[in-house]
């Protein structure tokens, strides 16, 4: 690791646990290629395992209409999970631990053996949704790990193969009970394999592999909302709720 890469990622952790995220953007001049937001964000995730914390898989953003308008640029890109960030459905979620608070939902995939899909279920991603720099980045976005701050996880009785969801049409975000956002299940033409293969792709160039276990965040085809103390979020699956969780 580069001085340079190996000082960012001191600097970008520390802001992370300050709840002040990627404050180094908000400085003139201040530039990262593509390339070394990766590597930055390979350096915090090195940092954060060997603090004790466990990579549990990754997600694929920027992928959808809703996210790519809202950010104004194309991906996909790639974040990085962690199972101190998991949440289960009914989860507290407390605002002040968060900077700008926003969710989405979305559909994850579980990954069985030779990496194929061993199921698929609903979750409500987290996020610290802020930019510092003048224009928006890919740079920026992959530094800040896709925005990414955990997830809710739907129960276990939403985990299923994606024969189960072939029928099923739409994803909902209700916050407070109102219909804020509607969209398709996956973000992609060809469903979560496309999430699934690009991932995969990228990975190997960054000499990074999918295990067995993982879980993936496969983008959405919705976009992008800030949530606050006292609302209730609650993702449905075709009208039917998936998981929901309160902010606190």
């Amino acid at each position: 690791m580069s001085d340079k890469i190996g000082k960012i990622a001191s600097r970008q952790l520390r802001d992370f646990r300050n709840i002040t995220p990627g404050t180094c953007f908000g400085e003139e001049g201040f530039s990262l290629t593509v390339d070394e937001a990766y590597a930055v964000q390979e350096a915090v995730v090195n940092l954060r395992v060997g603090e004790g914390d466990k990579v549990i898989g990754y997600k694929v953003g920027c992928t959808g209409p809703g996210t790519t308008k809202l950010f104004g640029m194309q991906g996909p890109i790639r974040g990085t999970l962690f199972k101190s960030e998991v949440h289960s459905d009914g989860s507290k979620i407390k605002s002040n631990q968060f900077c700008n608070l926003a969710v989405e939902a979305e559909m994850a995939i579980k990954v069985g053996e030779n990496g194929k899909i061993a199921s698929v279920f609903p979750v409500i991603e987290l996020h610290n949704y802020i930019f510092r720099g003048s224009k928006k980045s890919l740079a920026e976005l992959v530094a800040n790990n896709g925005l990414n701050k955990g997830l809710v996880v739907s129960q276990h009785g939403w985990w299923n193969s994606t024969e189960h969801y072939a029928k099923k049409s739409t994803l909902s975000l209700e916050i407070n009970e109102f219909e804020k956002d509607i969209g398709h299940l996956w973000p992609l033409a060809g469903g979560p394999a496309s999430s699934l293969d690009w991932l995969s792709r990228h990975l190997t160039k960054n000499n990074l592999v999918l295990s067995e276990g993982d879980i993936v965040l496969g983008g959405t085809a919705l976009g992008l909302h800030y949530v606050q103390s006292g609302e209730s979020i609650t993702l449905k699956v075709d009208g039917e709720v998936a998981t929901r969780c309160l902010v606190k």
